[in-house]
């Protein structure tokens, strides 16, 4: 099943935003993907390339700490994680996904910098490919969420 795309967007200008990406080499093709998506979505709402800071990270469990350097070293607006965590035969991806969720929102809180929580937590493979691929790449929404949320920041919504 394909979902939709529920949140409309007003047309976001980006163009005075410093957003960091922080991606999950963990199931790299899609996770490149998003990345793609993301990039592609912050394009367009006009965020200079230049004030775009992707680090890459081993995993989905890294994203927080990742995303606290990036807050501090790089001083941006918003930071987007990007993972995927696909079920296996046992529950780790329920740990992980409730350690970086949990973590993710702590570190928006602490910091007063949004974080966006770009992972897929997919039952199988195929959905997290339907949800980084095409006019479905979860990584565009993410991007758009990551603007609309570092303008709300900087009070300029």
């Amino acid at each position: 099943m394909i979902s939709k795309k529920i949140i409309e967007h007003k047309k976001l200008n980006g163009n005075k935003l410093r957003i960091g990406i922080v991606k999950a080499q963990w199931n790299n093709s899609i996770t490149d993907n998003l990345l793609a998506g993301c990039l592609k979505s912050l394009s367009n709402a006009g965020v200079n390339k230049k004030n775009i800071f992707v680090l890459e990270v081993p995993g989905s469990f890294e994203l927080p700490f990742s995303a606290q350097k990036i807050i501090k070293e790089k001083r941006v607006d918003v930071v987007i994680v990007l993972g995927c965590l696909i079920k296996g035969e046992t529950r780790h991806d329920e740990y992980i996904a409730q350690a970086v969720s949990q973590g993710i929102m702590r570190l928006g809180l602490e910091t007063g910098v949004p974080v966006i929580f770009g992972v897929l937590t997919c039952q199988i493979e195929k959905q997290a490919i339907d949800r980084s691929v095409g006019e479905n790449n979860h990584g565009y929404f993410w991007g758009e969420a990551g603007v609309a949320m570092g303008l709300l920041k900087k009070n300029k919504t």
